[in-house]
């Protein structure tokens, strides 16, 4: 079988490698011509790179890629020879034990507690998707039929996935990746195949309290489980409560900052409620569980001033959930590259939660300086151009018991390579910092 692998990023790799084990005649297709490919294989470089291919029998488009960029330069039948890294792991994994999560924010965080959570009942568990490791690439964890699959599904691998996992979790979704979707109802389409493959034996985790999520979960022919609303987890009082009144633990049992992780945690538990037998660790899991890099993550405090990296934040609705967050006055940085997102929300967030100066960066700090003057709030400055300069900046403003946050709501691209870097430069300059002034 002659197969493409379109992208030869980190999925892309790994679908070479599974299907060069397969025998298959591969040529990779990407659009660098820098990038570097296996020793001996075939490869197409350059801005021609998706021309030509319906020579193949079968395209694996890496998650970048949008299936509409293949139709155009080839046609619309080119449509049934394209599969991508997550519909071959949906086709060939030896365990249907697959829990799949998806939402704007909080796949990570929700995925890796479902993770630590099953782990934690005894149970093997493999994670992988968006998190860490390419899903092809966990079947070299020589997956057994009983061990459990916890994914994190990005809209760009449910795009055109043809597969639902058994247990599908859907948490807050709200507009993003405009600048990639063909509109905002692809990218809401895009969601809905998480579940919409299901069967009735499957199940749909989903927010009760987003009209997007709730609209997702119909989609589905299993059961519809709702969480932060009866019988999944929610929070009343002082406790999580599942299904009737079982209290499962204190709210101050949750580690995790931020009313939105209290989504997650209630996600995670509705999700493995049926599946851990052993239910009195649960506790242990929250409170040891402190999150991932580059989620509302402390890094240090210098001279009573708290440094917080909330870099994955990209959106405005999550860094309107940072700002929530923390009560302390708050020196916030904004701005970025642009994404096609309304700022009218966050501008209000602003005046309402204890913000004293706004740092602009990015190219998008005219336009959220705009979007501020237009409520009034004039305590913003431009940060500068590197994120040295942008904490120094901050720090002008600071003094003992402020948060200077790092949440953006905008992408990272132009100033820094992505997220990760954005997050890893504000972390290397506050480590630097000097304990006295």
């Amino acid at each position: 079988m002659k197969v493409a692998i379109l992208g030869f990023g980190k999925q892309g790799y790994s679908s070479y490698h599974y299907f060069k084990n397969s025998g298959d005649e591969l040529t990779i297709h990407d659009a660098n011509m820098g990038t570097e490919v296996p020793d001996g294989a075939s490869s197409v470089l350059g801005e021609h790179y998706l021309e030509n291919l319906d020579n193949y029998d079968l395209l694996v488009r890496s998650p970048g890629i949008h299936p509409n960029e293949i139709v155009a330069k080839n046609g619309p039948s080119i449509l049934s020879k394209i599969t991508s890294n997550t519909n071959e792991f949906f086709k060939v994994c030896s365990t249907k034990h697959i829990i799949g999560v998806t939402g704007t924010k909080g796949k990570g965080t929700t995925t890796s507690l479902i993770a630590k959570l099953l782990e934690k009942d005894n149970k093997t568990v493999h994670v992988g998707g968006n998190i860490g490791t390419p899903p092809l690439e966990l079947l070299n964890q020589n997956i057994q039929e009983n061990d459990w699959v916890v994914l994190e599904l990005g809209n760009t691998q449910l795009i055109d996935l043809r597969y639902s996992p058994t247990i599908a979790v859907c948490l807050m979704v709200v507009p993003e990746h405009l600048d990639w979707h063909t509109d905002l109802q692809e990218y809401y389409d895009s969601k809905k195949n998480i579940c919409s493959h299901q069967t009735p034996n499957d199940k749909i985790i989903f927010y009760s309290k987003n009209v997007v999520s709730t609209e997702i979960a119909q989609t589905s022919t299993g059961a519809k489980i709702p969480f932060f609303q009866k019988p999944g987890a929610r929070v009343e009082g002082d406790s999580i409560i599942i299904n009737e009144q079982d209290i499962i633990c204190p709210v101050s049992a949750i580690s995790l900052k931020g009313a939105h992780n209290q989504q997650n945690v209630c996600a995670a538990l509705t999700a493995t409620w049926d599946l851990i037998e052993n239910k009195d660790m649960i506790e242990g899991v929250l409170k040891n569980y402190i999150g991932l890099p580059h989620r509302l993550e402390t890094i240090r405090s210098v001279n009573g001033i708290t440094y917080v990296d909330d870099s994955f934040g990209t959106t405005p609705e999550t860094a309107i959930v940072a700002m929530e967050a923390y009560s302390e006055p708050k020196i916030l940085i904004l701005g970025g590259s642009d994404k096609g997102a309304d700022y009218t929300e966050l501008v209000k967030a602003v005046k309402q939660n204890n913000v004293k100066k706004v740092v602009l960066i990015g190219t998008m700090a005219n336009k959220i300086q705009q979007a501020l003057t237009s409520v009034n709030f004039n305590d913003y400055v431009l940060g500068g151009s590197t994120m040295k300069e942008i904490i120094t900046t901050c720090n002008k403003y600071a003094v003992s018991g402020d948060v200077i946050l790092l949440s953006t709501g905008c992408a990272s691209f132009g100033m820094f390579k992505n997220y990760e870097d954005r997050g890893q430069q504000f972390s290397q300059v506050v480590r630097s910092l000097d304990s006295v002034a």
